[in-house]
């Protein structure tokens, strides 16, 4: 085995990171710092959603953000999925297509100086069609991610050739799907080391001529989801010579739904990683591995298919981690206003409870509508807050709803180890901005050691935050690399304890809202210089214990390929 320092990167984010002096964040009511930095390093992106007087529904759904390395230079990139022309009226059974520069999907690659450049013609990554979500997996253990999109019809497997290019392998591969595509996740299913693939879709749907909205009014507006049939994800096995075989029923991953978000983790602590699908207006679904290839849908008998008043919710943005630090995956679903977002708190013996009031969280969301989701410890106190990318969609609530916004700030919930608290209006000029934010991806774009954000909006401009929150509290980023399982160690757990307690989390770059974040796994450590022991749990079942690690550095390890139980020091 190998454990490899990465000395933290100090990169300058053009004109944009203040030389503010670092003071620690002790006092319960302790805000963050995030600052719109996107045009001050290069970044200019629109999503481009086609809106028409017929208000079809993709139109309202906005597009998903990757945050990966696609050149191993250790800085992260951004992906950026994007729409296409819409006619009105389309005909049923059309599929769109980008018809110019202002329809591509985009690659920005980071300079050594912090800003991007657009290689997306370079790379090969103009796409087509009406784009939708985005997921990062190294599918053939090269080294080298790759890149997965959805779309509103046809999506595309994109094969990073370890030279800065992309090839599209959708047909070689066969996994162009069909239907309404949504967010997917990369994650070996059956424990051969190899990457699986899973597609959520959204709705039976097609341009049809539907009216919804006030007649007497005059106005149209957006469908509700009731108006269309459920549909089945997609799941594709890696069959390991660049092709694979779609196996949803025959896995048991196949239950129409209406999917929007998906996340991954081991929820009942059996050692095989499970699978949590946000439905839209439906029940949500838990997918159970059963630990023989196999999953059986749980979620009601687990107690995370509808709210603590047995009722269903328009399920979006999805985020599967532990927020009270009891070692136990805990579960956060986005909805719509008057919902309350909903928090599901793992109780160790299989099951969940709703946590939402009892937590505070439920009454600070209420009146918002959220999309993207992520657990962020963004000011590296040890415990996992929760931040929220916010916009309605619907374009004429406003008109039946005086007191909801179509445009809303993002929400910045801190997490104070009792409760959550909303602390956005004390953390910087964004969350007092307006957006119609929908895709939302994480990870250390500076490598500083804070969490920092790239956020997108359906019809308008990509918002790239830094994370800029004075404090004195230290962090410990790691970095896997898988041998026996596969080589991003999607599905790893990894169990970080210090003299205060312990953290859990796992590998992966599923979750939030059609997008996909740094595969890194980030813990604050809050007043503790260092981890007393950092355990991984290997996809393979390689368990590995790192003692006394210290902290503010990213650390990179490296599977053991012939050893159980090993044992490492971190210095």
């Amino acid at each position: 085995m190998r454990f490899v320092l990465s000395a933290p990167l100090v990169l300058v984010l053009v004109a944009a990171i203040s030389a503010q002096q670092a003071v620690p964040l002790d006092s319960p009511g302790s805000s963050a710092k995030f600052i719109d930095v996107t045009a001050s390093v290069g970044v200019n992106f629109e999503y481009k959603a086609s809106h028409t007087e017929k208000h079809y529904l993709p139109e309202t759904m906005g597009a998903g953000v990757a945050l990966l390395d696609y050149d191993n230079d250790n800085r992260l990139d951004i992906f950026l999925v994007n729409g296409a022309p819409i006619n009105d009226p389309t005909p049923k059974g059309a599929i769109p297509q980008k018809t110019g520069k202002m329809f591509w999907n985009r690659l920005y690659h980071q300079k050594p100086d912090g800003t991007f450049e657009d290689v997306t013609e370079k790379a090969g990554l103009r796409g087509v069609g009406y784009g939708m979500g985005v997921a990062v997996g190294d599918y053939d253990n090269d080294g080298y991610e790759d890149l997965y999109v959805t779309a509103l019809a046809g999506n595309k497997l994109y094969h990073n050739n370890r030279n800065g290019t992309f090839t599209d392998v959708t047909d070689l591969a066969g996994v162009a799907g069909g239907g309404w595509s949504t967010s997917a996740a990369w994650v070996d299913l059956n424990g051969d080391g190899l990457l699986d693939l899973i597609v959520l879709r959204y709705l039976q749907w097609d341009f049809n001529d539907i009216w919804c909205g006030e007649h007497k009014e005059g106005y149209r507006s957006y469908c509700h989801p009731d108006y269309f049939q459920p549909i089945s994800p997609l799941v594709y096995h890696n069959d390991g010579n660049g092709h694979f075989t779609e196996r949803s029923q025959k896995i048991g991953i196949s239950k129409p739904g209406k999917g929007l978000g998906v996340a991954l983790a081991d929820y009942d602590r059996d050692g095989h990683i499970d699978i949590l699908v946000a439905n839209d207006s439906m029940f949500e679904f838990l997918y159970h591995n059963k630990g023989d290839g196999t999953f059986e849908e749980v979620g009601l008998a687990a107690g995370v298919a509808a709210d603590g008043d047995g009722r269903t919710f328009a399920g979006m943005g999805i985020d599967f981690a532990d927020y009270n630090n009891d070692g136990l995956p805990d579960i956060v679903v986005t909805t719509l206003a008057n919902q309350m977002y909903a928090l599901y708190k793992n109780n160790g013996d299989g099951s969940l409870s709703y946590a939402s009031y009892e937590s505070g969280f439920g009454r600070i969301t209420r009146p918002h509508s959220g999309w993207g989701v992520r657990f962020i410890d963004y000011d590296n106190d040890g415990w996992k807050d929760l931040l929220i990318a916010q916009g309605h969609d619907l374009d004429t609530v406003e008109l039946n709803y005086p007191n909801l916004h179509y445009r809303e700030p993002m929400l910045l919930a801190r997490n104070t180890g009792r409760e959550f608290e909303d602390v956005s209006a004390n953390s910087g000029g964004v969350f007092s901005q307006p957006w119609l934010g929908r895709g939302m991806a994480i990870g250390d774009l500076d490598n500083d050691g804070r969490l920092d954000v790239v956020v997108t909006t359906n019809d308008g401009p990509v918002h790239i935050l830094h994370n800029e929150t004075p404090t004195s509290n230290h962090w410990l980023t790691l970095k896997l690399v898988g041998h026996k399982s596969n080589r991003d160690a999607i599905g790893a757990e990894v169990k970080l304890v210090t003299k205060i307690g312990q953290q859990v989390a796992t590998v992966s770059t599923a979750g939030s809202y059609l997008s996909s974040s740094d595969k890194r796994v980030h813990f604050g450590l809050g007043k503790e210089a260092a981890a007393k022991t950092v355990e991984v749990c290997w996809p393979s079942g390689t368990i590995q214990t790192l003692k006394d690690v210290p902290g503010d550095q990213i650390l990179e390890i490296d599977e053991p390929q012939a050893w159980i139980g090993v044992t490492g020091q971190g210095k």
